[in-house]
């Protein structure tokens, strides 16, 4: 509701809703949590922009790339396996496998998707690497900022932003390589072959990945990513999160004064934080769990020789424990020595966990089984529903269908077709070839739909229902019926 301002009174500013953003300047942090990430970090890069490039041997004619999102054949290759479009529950099973691992790692471990695996860190993480690289770490960054421009500056800057477009100029030409085979399209790229729809989410895909990691950086886990508003419900107090040691590090003070904690308010752990906040503020939506305030802080801790894990991975559980035995004690090493021992070890095994590992498992089993069970090929039969049925000259009764056969192998399948239905029924297939029997003989194209046009005709005098059942059967050589399909055949009430 907006203020209204007495008559004659002269007007009052309004006040802002919105606060500037306050850009982040991360520190650089060795340690063992940042050696894992650097770890994660060159696993998910080498997969993200390799896997297009590996070669998989599907026959001649077939697309050679392992891994192929195949828009214009409407299929999904996966090394050796190929999801056609109505099979797409498949990939329905993945995504709910896939969030249920999120969930069930989420309890048991906080945010460990966001701070070490997530794209958004991943390439934050390279974009400031690329970043310290040009212009320096925090306080030569903050300096650079600060000077007014000048030709050393805007070279820095533009190589800075080079190099970042370079990125995800790559980014995005990865990306598309999983829709279109990899080396066809970077020569088309670069030779200006291309489609115009190609250019488009090349564009669309750099710009994206320059404006995400290079600009937008925390903002996107705070403000954009849905993923901390609902995270909270996955967690308890036995997940492990990172989290500062309150009971040990207060009260904050210099190093060497008397009666204070280990916290010497040096702001290490705040300095190296991606999205600039303080851990020592308790658990927080901004907090990625990324874990490099614990490198941070151990380093700290090991030079002013105190032991280190003031900040660290941790359940509230045990924190609350470990507050609780050392609340009545001074700060000191019996201090620290009481909060440890009231420790418990993590408790892995919990209801909750239990609880996806067997929706997991479930889900699994199901999508093995309908995988395993899944057909290597379809009927499909279509009646025509214009005209209902046609009547002959000699009295008899037509209706006519459409087959659709699904082949999925790489063979060319010769099967003959058969009709259950009342006795003097005929069915003859258009432009196809007959068995010794007599029987239409209908050949499957390789990992292709075959169509074929089938009539029945109900000789003259049969007297027939408005409905009549048929059954339509696709037999082998050794006369095994294969596929089947249920229809009915219309007539005159």
């Amino acid at each position: 509701m907006s203020r209204i301002d007495p008559p004659g009174a002269a007007p009052q500013p309004q006040a802002s809703l919105y606060a500037t953003r306050q850009k982040v300047y991360p520190r650089a942090v060795r340690g063992r949590v940042r050696q894992a990430k650097w770890a994660i970090l060159a696993l998910c890069l080498a997969l993200y922009y390799l896997v297009p490039w590996l070669r998989w041997d599907r026959g001649p004619g077939m697309p050679g790339q392992a891994v192929l999102v195949d828009v214009a054949n409407a299929r999904i290759f996966l090394f050796g396996i190929e999801i056609w479009p109505q099979e797409i529950y498949f990939i329905t099973g993945l995504l709910v496998l896939g969030a249920i691992g999120l969930f069930a790692a989420t309890s048991l471990f906080g945010r460990v998707w966001c701070g070490f695996a997530c794209p958004q860190t991943v390439w934050t993480d390279l974009f400031m690497w690329v970043e310290r690289r040009i212009e320096g770490d925090r306080n030569a960054r903050m300096r650079l900022d600060a000077l007014p421009w000048s030709r050393g500056k805007l070279l820095r800057k533009a190589a800075k932003h080079a190099a970042w477009l370079l990125i995800a100029a790559a980014t995005g030409g990865a990306w598309i390589m999983y829709f279109q085979d990899a080396p066809t399209l970077l020569g088309e790229l670069f030779t200006g072959r291309a489609s115009l729809e190609t250019y488009f989410f090349f564009g669309l895909f750099t710009l994206t990945t320059y404006g995400l990691a290079g600009w937008a950086r925390e903002q996107v886990c705070t403000y954009m990513c849905p993923w901390p508003r609902f995270q909270a419900a996955m967690l308890d107090e036995n997940s492990l999160v990172v989290t500062y040691r309150a009971w040990r590090g207060e009260p904050r003070g210099k190093a060497k004064a008397e009666g204070i904690g280990d916290c010497i308010d040096c702001r290490a752990c705040v300095h190296v934080c991606p999205t600039g906040i303080d851990i020592r503020d308790g658990q927080q939506l901004e907090c990625i769990g990324c874990g490099l305030c614990i490198d941070a802080c151990d380093d700290v801790m090991g030079r002013i020789g105190r032991p280190k894990g003031l900040v660290a991975f941790e359940t509230l559980a045990n924190l609350a424990a470990s507050e609780a035995a050392a609340a009545h004690l001074a700060p000191g090493p019996v201090r620290q020595v009481c909060g440890m021992k009231a420790r418990q070890p993590v408790r892995f095994s919990r209801p909750r966990i239990w609880l996806y590992a067997g929706v997991l498992g479930a889900v699994a089993l199901l999508m093995l089984g309908a995988f395993l069970l899944r057909d290597t090929a379809t009927l499909t039969v279509l009646r025509d529903r214009a005209p209902l049925y046609v009547r002959l000259s000699d009295g008899g009764t037509r209706n006519a269908y459409t087959l659709k056969l699904e082949n999925r192998l790489r063979g060319e399948p010769a099967l003959a077709l058969a009709l259950d239905a009342p006795q003097g029924f005929r069915l003859v297939v258009q432009d196809s070839d007959a068995d010794a029997d007599g029987r239409p003989l209908l050949t499957l194209r390789p990992d292709a739909v075959t169509q074929w046009r089938a009539l029945v005709t109900a000789p003259p005098g049969l007297r027939l229902q408005e409905s009549t059942p048929v059954r339509f059967r696709l037999l082998d050589a050794a006369g095994r019926t294969v596929l089947s399909e249920r229809s009915v055949f219309l007539g005159p009430k």
